[in-house]
């Protein structure tokens, strides 16, 4: 992999973490328990979510095969702008639906934080072409490579990033009618 495409993964890995930082900032235990008053996931949730897509997402990519067919750019260029565009509902698959595994949003946060530097690393040991590696994602059918991921899994918290700005508005607005 050219160090330059390298880097541009890094520098997307972590604006999506930066912006899950900036979303948060302020969110105590209290706001991150409740969920909004129109129903869906709570801000600990959201994260919770993250955790378990990174962990999943990763595991695919340390399964991934070499395969012979050509890069799609144009997919990948789909793929980046639909993962971080919340206009467009995605349904989470089971495996990533949050339980209530994490007490607060400290140990959500560190969970993400370990995992994604879990990622951090893959991509720094990479040293074959991402676009050349393939597996599975639960969203596409057929095979994505292993850029097409990691370009959502860069995405992802900068789009639930988005999601919890809204959670914090709906519930500072709910609490101003009381």
């Amino acid at each position: 992999m050219l160090l330059s495409e390298k880097q541009s993964l890094f520098e997307t890995l972590n604006n999506g973490r930066d912006a899950l930082e900036t979303a948060l900032a302020g969110v105590d235990d209290a706001m991150a328990s409740r969920k909004p008053p129109s129903g869906g996931w709570s801000i600990l949730e959201c994260v919770e979510h993250m955790v378990l897509s990174e962990q999943y997402l990763l595991s695919r990519l340390r399964i991934a095969q070499f395969s012979t067919d050509p890069p799609h750019p144009s997919r990948e260029a789909r793929i980046a702008a639909r993962a971080a565009d919340r206009s467009r509902p995605i349904e989470a698959p089971s495996a990533s639906q949050p339980t209530g595994r994490y007490p607060g949003l400290g140990e959500a946060l560190d969970a993400f934080d370990a995992v994604r530097a879990e990622t951090l690393e893959y991509v720094e040991n990479l040293n074959d072409d991402p676009r050349s590696l393939t597996t599975d994602h639960p969203l596409f059918p057929g095979p994505v490579t292993c850029y097409e991921t990691l370009l959502m899994m860069a995405a992802h918290p900068a789009r639930h990033a988005q999601q919890i700005l809204e959670i914090r508005r709906a519930l500072e607005s709910a609490d101003r009618r009381r």
